[in-house]
This record gives C-alpha cells, structure tokens and sequence, in this order.
C-alpha cells in the first residue's frame, strides 16, 4: 500500500516529534458567519464545520488523537451537537476521529468507494451512511451537496459543496500541503490520467471559496491553476514516454517544472504506468 505507507510515514513524524504523541495545536478561520474551517499548519488536513440551530455537520475530522481538540473547538462555535461528519477520503488524516464521532451519535458520510477502502483496510469508524454520484445533507434549514465526480488523489474523493455558501471543500484532491500536492494513491484508486478532468466537474459548480484538504483558505482561481498544472504533469509525462525518455529524465522534468518532491517520488512507477 504505497500511499498507505506515506501517510504512515507523515503521521508518524506529526505525532512522535519528540517521543509522546502529541494533537495539533489548532486554530479556527472564519469563512462565513456560520462556517469554519479548524486549520493547522500542515499535517493533519483541514476540517470545516457548518453551524446550524440543529446541529454541526464537520468536512473531515483529522486524526484519532485530535478528536478532543476538535469537540473544543466546535464548542467555541456553538452548543449544538455535531450530527454530521462527512469524509472525503478514506485516509486517515481525513477520518481518524471517526469511531469517536460515531460513539458521539455523529453520523459518518462518504462516497461508497471510500467506504470500500475503508473496509480493506479494516479501519475503525467506517462510514456508517453512503451516497454514489451525489448526496445531500440536509440540517437546519442548510443544504450541504456531495458529490464524487471522478477519480483524483483517490478512487473516492468527495467534493462538499455548501451552495448557500459559495464554497467548496475539495479534501485532497487540490491540496496545499508541500508534501503532496498531486500525491496519486494508486492503492486507493486515484489517477493522475483523470484527475484535471475531475478537477473540471468540480470547477462547473458556483463557488468563489476553496478550502483545500490542507493550507489556507483560497479563491476558485487557485483551483484552476491547479488544474492546469495537472494537466500539463499528465500531457509531459505521457510525451517523454512516447520520446522513450527514461525515468530519471521524467523526474527531473517533475521536480524541475512542477516542483515534484521525494513524497511524490514513491508515486512515480504508477504515474509512469498510467499515462504511457
């Protein structure tokens, strides 16, 4: 499981760097008056959380050991109960805290491939609600849409649309972390061939606001420059395999033309595969 191993080998450095494990320190940024991202540096990623006089519904809920930090700040926001946690992927800096959510009376909400590979993995708080294509929440006079359009980072990256909003949560199919901005699980179903083209769905929905899986908060122009930039990887990639480039030619092309890095490195073979 080579993505698996990677955010093993993330984890593993966020939570021990001096021994115990240790939660993120977290902080909250306003988005709208009624909807929150709780951010941190890097590792783990982003969680949104939309306020309602009927509850919370959170956009992914980190790791197991954030879980206290995380009711915290909710509880800063609001006394209403978090009824919804909704996961964009199965990976478990997205939905570690689940099985404490779940044991909350929280229900967990993802695509039924992420469902899937939570189930291979045999991971704790699976996804107790499921939707293909698209879904709907609705909570306290809000709508929440989601949508899987394709495949991207994985094979069941969902796309959390909150229409009254203008905003969308992308999970890790557009990340900022500089550890993985186009980090392919080919274990999880992901694809660097369909990923712009996922991109593009997403991008047809009205929305100025991006909260990516990890970074800050940003505008709908950082999302299509994404795009671009990952469209250009899959027609580079695949030209210099037509030219019989060798492997060491394509991963300098990669670190020298979209700033690839050694996470992504362990991808390489599969993007090679792929796109020949």
């Amino acid at each position: 499981m080579l993505v698996a191993g990677l955010c093993v080998a993330l984890a593993g450095a966020y939570l021990h760097g001096q021994g115990a494990p240790q939660p993120s320190k977290l902080d909250i940024v306003k988005v709208k008056d009624d909807l929150f991202v709780i951010h941190n540096a890097v590792v783990p990623g982003n969680v949104t959380v939309l306020v309602t006089n009927e509850g919370v519904v959170l956009v992914d809920d980190k790791f197991a050991i954030d879980y206290d930090n995380i009711v915290a700040e909710v509880k800063k926001l609001t006394p209403q109960p978090i009824k919804y946690v909704v996961n964009t992927h199965h990976h478990g800096d997205h939905s570690g805290g689940n099985a404490r959510m779940l044991a909350g009376g929280a229900q967990v909400v993802t695509s039924e491939a992420a469902r899937k590979y939570m189930a291979d993995g045999n991971q704790p708080g699976q996804a107790t609600v499921t939707f293909e294509g698209r879904g709907f929440i609705h909570l306290g006079g809000k709508a929440v849409e989601l949508y899987q359009f394709g495949r991207a980072h994985t094979g069941g990256d969902t796309f959390v649309y909150f229409p009254q909003h203008g905003v969308l949560a992308t999970g890790d199919a557009y990340t900022l972390a500089p550890e993985t901005p186009q980090l392919v699980d080919y274990a999880g179903g992901g694809s660097a061939k369909d990923w712009p083209f996922t991109i593009d769905r997403a991008l047809q929905l009205e929305f100025d606001t991006v909260v990516p899986g990890h970074g800050n908060v940003v505008k709908k122009a950082d999302l299509r420059a994404f795009r671009e930039d990952a469209m250009a990887v899959r027609t580079k990639v695949h030209d210099m395999i037509v030219q019989k480039k060798t492997k060491d030619e394509i991963w300098a092309m990669l670190q020298r033309d979209h700033k690839w890095n050694q996470f992504q490195q362990r991808t390489l073979d599969g993007l090679m595969i792929e796109l020949q």
